[in-house]
């Protein structure tokens, strides 16, 4: 499976800012850092703040910075999320004349659900290499 530039570019954002959490960070900066489009940034950062994942202030003095919900997120769930219902075959366009007794579709759909609990097993926080990271940032929240 491939995944989608959407998806890559919004793990480069959410690992680029859980780094560098002390500061605020804008789209204009954040796209000169990882090199993508100010544009494809627009629509990464929109979507990661109506997920709760980023946190994103308007105005002066404003900016992204990342939630410390996600980075305890199991990574096959924000895939999943960010790369919607991805159909792996279509067999109706044109209608595929083995549908009736192929169980090709069903044994795409089984292994993508490995490749998703595969990721499972590392959380957003792992993908930066931090665990120390984490655990500062669950501290931060508590207080």
């Amino acid at each position: 499976m491939q995944l989608s530039k959407f998806t890559d570019y919004a793990f480069r954002v959410l690992m680029y800012i859980a780094h560098h959490q002390e500061e605020l960070h804008t789209i204009p900066h954040l796209a000169e850092k990882l090199n993508v489009s100010q544009n494809h940034l627009v629509k990464v950062v929109h979507f990661m703040a109506k997920q709760h994942w980023l946190i994103t202030t308007r105005g002066k003095g404003g900016g992204i910075k990342v939630s410390s919900l996600v980075l305890s997120m199991p990574v096959g769930e924000v895939v999943r999320t960010l790369q919607g219902d991805p159909k792996l075959v279509n067999c109706n366009s044109p209608v595929c004349v083995l549908k009736p007794n192929c169980q090709f579709k069903s044994i795409l759909h089984d292994a993508l659900e490995q490749f998703y609990q595969y990721l499972n097993q590392y959380t957003i926080s792992e993908c930066i290499g931090s665990q120390a990271l984490i655990k500062s940032i669950s501290i931060d929240v508590k207080l």
